[in-house]
């Protein structure tokens, strides 16, 4: 289904206009070795030009021949490539195999062009022949940009001001070697159905990180314990040239474009929309709130997300950028890591754009919490809920690659929470001792999602709940006040008694809470008599709806129940001295 979905993309890409057709890609170019019709080299041109954000120059990207991948270390690209292969340039240190590549790009070239009548043709062919790869260190033009040429980065050739893109014959000799007859005996393509002679090896995926920066692949058989009935490579899941051109092609390029993809944990998530409109991708990327990438519409308000979201939830076209969105449209997302020379399938998931956004905006209403008044932000992204599973101390702060994604795929498609989330947030609670507004916010959506209690989802408020009596809320509600006794009777004090005592009273409230008590009322002896009395009438109010003894022990899950009680209590204190 994913490459089936991925062709399908790239064909209503083709339509529009947006993608490069069979044999061709878009590629970074650095530099232009411009020749004049006998192969002289008369400069060596910087094409690269600042980014979007105006930083650092960014390659120019061009429509160029793809790239064929063959079991061979050494194979050269047609009309561009890298100082070593065009240029014979040892840039690496190993100057045999930079002989060998540039002997391999000059092969190529004069294979495909000695018959070709066009004087760029011709052109190509005399500098392949005239160039001595071993002087090309002292080259002027060359030496003046020897560093930016080490450093890496692709060339192409041009000639009177024409890349090859803008000349037929280059176009139509490319062509015919891309569209050659194939060897081998014809099978039935697994993504259209047809008769195809199979490829052997697809082209290379680019763009998900952390994987090989030369590219790695989707489909890959690469020993003999993956085949099967003597067939080597990729002839174990026949798919035809049209096929794995397609699927690559669109693939890549999603994994260019920043609004379609984003990263959670070591995983890189490409979305898009069935038809191929951008703006799906585009408020998607904004609804997930995808700041760390870029990706989000800075433009567009929480209020405006909050009323897309609850119009595309509830089945209605809402407009986006000049498009309707129809909820009904299919949409996909795709989860992939990085695996040596391979890229491996966190996850695929596809289904109505009303659905992903329904579970999203499901996902937000749990995560909704009071908070203190100087959080200004609005639905917390996913990035900053994977960070309250960090040490902040950390060097790595990257939170775990398998809980990421299993946190993600539960957001979009409504299923329950991973305990791995739970648990790191409570091992942050008690390393740390504090319980922030957004470790208290996944608790409790944590909660809401992943139990069946009545009994607990009671207690599982926005504010305070002074209603209900479950017992490990009311303990954490206690505790808040006898926090709150403590820094009355000891202005100032850096070290409260969450400090020393939280994580025990959560876990056996009955060894701790006695021993609270107790200094409470020592604390209350310090205390002028007016304060002195409403503190006293608050906890004797609270421990007077402790109807069983204290319990020896709480579950992981109470557990979580008595720090939402604790920041309740907390931050309804907070509250109302910021009124007062």
């Amino acid at each position: 289904m994913i490459l089936q979905a991925l062709v399908s993309q790239y064909e209503a890409l083709a339509e529009r206009g947006q993608i490069s057709r069979p044999g061709w890609a878009q590629t970074k170019i650095s530099h232009g070795l411009e020749i004049d019709d006998a192969g002289a080299l008369l400069a060596l041109l910087p094409l690269k030009s600042p980014d979007a954000a105006g930083k650092k120059p960014a390659p120019r990207l061009m429509e160029l021949p793809a790239f064929k991948n063959t079991s061979s270390s050494i194979s050269s690209k047609f009309l561009w490539n890298t100082a070593e292969y065009c240029l014979g340039l040892d840039t690496k240190g190993n100057p045999v195999r930079t002989a060998k590549c540039f002997e391999a790009a000059k092969a190529l070239h004069l294979a495909l062009l000695q018959d070709v009548d066009d004087p760029f043709a011709r052109a190509i062919c005399a500098f392949f022949e005239g160039w001595n790869p071993d002087e090309a260190a002292q080259n002027p033009f060359v030496a003046e940009a020897l560093d930016d040429l080490a450093a890496g980065g692709n060339l192409v050739f041009i000639h009177k001001g024409h890349f090859p893109a803008d000349n037929p014959a280059l176009r139509a000799a490319w062509q015919r070697s891309y569209d050659g007859v194939r060897e081998g005996a014809p099978m039935r393509c697994l993504i259209t159905g047809e008769q195809a002679v199979p490829e052997k090896t697809h082209p290379s995926i680019k763009g998900v990180r952390d994987a090989q920066s030369v590219g790695a692949a989707l489909v890959s058989f690469n020993a003999p314990a993956f085949e099967s009935f003597g067939r080597e490579q990729n002839l174990n899941a026949p798919v035809g040239k049209y096929a794995a051109f397609a699927y690559t092609t669109a693939l890549n390029h999603l994994l260019s474009r920043r609004a379609h993809r984003l990263f959670v944990g070591d995983s890189t998530v490409v979305f898009w929309a069935e038809n191929a409109e951008d703006q799906y991708a585009d408020c998607f990327s904004s609804l997930l709130n995808a700041s760390d990438t870029g990706a989000g519409d800075d433009t567009v308000t929480d209020k405006n997300l909050e009323a897309i979201m609850k119009n595309l939830a509830e089945g209605r076209m809402v407009d986006w950028d000049g498009l309707p969105l129809r909820p009904g449209n299919r949409f996909y997302v795709l989860g992939l890591a990085p695996n040596a020379a391979r890229v491996s399938v966190r996850f695929f998931l596809q289904g109505s754009f009303g659905d992903f956004v329904r579970h999203t905006k499901d996902h937000y209403d749990r995560l909704h919490i009071v908070k203190p008044h100087y959080e200004k932000e609005g639905d917390m992204p996913l990035w900053k809920l994977m960070r309250e599973t960090v040490n902040p101390k950390a060097t790595d702060k990257k939170s775990s690659p398998q809980m990421s994604g299993d946190t993600l795929r539960a957001i979009l498609t409504g299923a329950r929470y991973p305990a791995t989330l739970y648990q790191s947030v409570q091992l942050r609670i008690r390393a740390e001792g504090v319980i922030s507004y957004r470790r208290a916010a996944i608790l409790k959506a944590y909660l809401l999602r992943n139990t069946s209690s009545q009994a607990i989802k009671e207690v599982l408020t926005v504010e305070l709940n002074t209603h209900t009596t479950y017992q490990p809320y009311i303990l954490g509600r206690i505790f808040a006040t006898l926090e709150g006794i403590q820094e009355a009777a000891n202005p100032g004090i850096n070290t409260t008694i969450r400090d020393k005592y939280l994580t025990s009273a959560c876990a056996t409230p009955a060894m701790v809470f006695p021993i609270l008590l107790n200094l409470a009322q020592k604390h209350l002896r310090k205390i002028d008599i007016g304060l002195r009395i409403h503190l006293s009438q608050q906890l004797g109010e609270l421990t007077a709806l402790v109807t069983e003894s204290f319990p020896a022990h709480h579950g992981l899950e109470d557990q979580g129940i008595f720090q939402l009680g604790y920041y309740h209590q907390r931050q309804n204190r907070f509250e109302g001295k910021k009124e007062k």
